[in-house]
């Protein structure tokens, strides 16, 4: 397993939300197929720079990428890159302690806060910034980011969507949480729940049965009584973005937005906008409309839909012809896109492993040197390999470090912090 960070664990360690652990349980798994005989960690090594694809490929019998979707969908609005408008990976990498995060500034200064769009990476930005310091001080966000946080003059959320509250994508459990924060109050318009016929069928198909209970959610927002908290979430539907607006200080002071209404048939429904616009002033703005993965080189690469381009997990040639490269297959976002949960991943990935299996005859072409085939990973230009057992010492390093704080570990945010402690350890 080749990993460009020292720490293993890709999105649940990096992704899922602080105050989410168990979700991060798969971890566990994870740490039982370490100790499968034969198993290797090749830590801080990045594919494509540090070892090519064609090494790999020499070295091995067959190759399986499940790198992800490591960049975000721009929004194509005038004004996006305005000082104060972020993507949520951004922000979810630098209070998660994401190294190449860890450099980042949020201006939480500003009361008025939109996020774009309607997902659980959406909710999960929500519900950080909504949050006292008390509800997060146990978890194992990032030290720099509660630091900043408990200095967070943010009073308003908006989580805007394009579609209405029967197309928004949160899981019910992750949504119903915004009605369960200390000091933060959901705001939802009545009007917003009247749905058109078409969501109206969506809510009674089996399709739209998370629909179904997120509106029951969303109704009672509605009916809750006001506590008068000291921040409140505004669940905005039926509204796009079409410009940023700058201040004086070329800093974001407003995002216009379109109203928009329904068209199309149940699950086909898309957003049209009406013409209509209203201002929203707000000094900070998070994107989260979904993401892409990126190139590597020596792997046919769709640009268009940000994947490497599969049948059944299979990479194919970048010849257009369609067929499968012997020995490169993928999985995960990398393979279909940006869509499901942990869940929908194990499954796509037991496809792909089906797929290998298949051609295991094959792909028996003789025998292979495995890692010790790979020259970059010798010699003194070689990067700093971080083995398994190398992260077993940074893991409880971090475990130790949040003991005091009642938090289930301290993460590094740098990579040659880890680097360091490793070699400190070993000498």
């Amino acid at each position: 397993m080749f990993e460009r960070l020292p720490a293993p664990f890709g999105l649940v360690r990096h992704g899922v939300a602080p105050d989410h652990q168990k979700l991060k349980e798969p971890i566990r798994i994870y740490e039982g197929i370490a100790r499968t005989p034969g198993f290797q960690l090749f830590g801080n090594v990045t594919i494509g720079r540090d070892v090519s694809v064609d090494d790999l490929r020499a070295a091995y019998h067959a190759v399986l990428f499940c790198c992800g979707a490591e960049t975000d969908r721009r929004l194509g609005i005038p004004g996006e890159d305005l000082a104060g408008s972020h993507t949520a990976t951004e922000f979810v990498g630098w209070y998660n302690a994401h190294p190449d995060y860890r450099d980042r500034v949020f201006d939480l200064s500003q009361e008025v806060v939109a996020i774009i769009g309607q997902g659980n990476v959406a909710i999960d930005v929500c519900r950080i910034l909504a949050k006292t310091v008390d509800e997060l001080k146990h978890t194992d966000i990032a030290q720099h980011a509660l630091d900043c946080l408990a200095e967070s003059r943010i009073r308003e959320i908006h989580l805007i969507g394009r579609r209405g509250p029967a197309q928004a994508k949160f899981t019910t459990k992750e949504f119903r949480e915004l009605g369960e924060l200390a000091d933060c109050d959901p705001v939802v318009d009545p009007a917003d729940l009247a749905l058109n016929p078409a969501s109206l069928a969506e809510l009674e198909e089996r399709a739209g049965s998370v629909a179904k209970k997120n509106l029951e959610v969303l109704k009672g927002f509605v009916t809750r009584p006001v506590r008068g908290a000291r921040r409140r979430v505004f669940l905005r539907f039926l509204l796009s973005p079409v410009e940023l607006q700058g201040g004086a200080d070329a800093r974001l002071a407003q995002v216009v937005l379109e109203r928009n209404r329904l068209e199309g048939g149940s699950f086909q429904q898309t957003a049209r906008g009406t013409g209509a616009r209203v201002a929203l002033q707000c000094g900070l703005l998070f994107r989260s409309i979904g993401y892409k993965g990126v190139t590597i080189p020596g792997v046919p690469f769709d640009a268009k839909q940000g994947v490497f381009p599969t049948r059944d997990g299979r990479i194919l040639d970048a010849a257009g012809t369609g067929a499968p490269i012997p020995g490169l297959y993928a999985s995960g976002w990398i393979k279909r896109g940006p869509t499901g949960i942990i869940g929908t991943n194990r499954a796509d990935s037991l496809a792909t492993v089906n797929s290998m299996l298949g051609d295991a005859d094959s792909l028996n072409t003789g025998p292979k040197p495995g890692a010790e085939g790979l020259p970059t990973l010798q010699g003194g230009q070689a990067p700093r390999v971080v083995h398994y057992a190398d992260w077993q010492v940074i893991d409880r390093a971090e475990v130790e470090r949040g003991a005091p704080k009642g938090k289930p570990r301290e993460k590094f945010t740098r990579v040659a912090e880890m680097l360091r402690l490793v070699d400190s350890t070993c000498s």
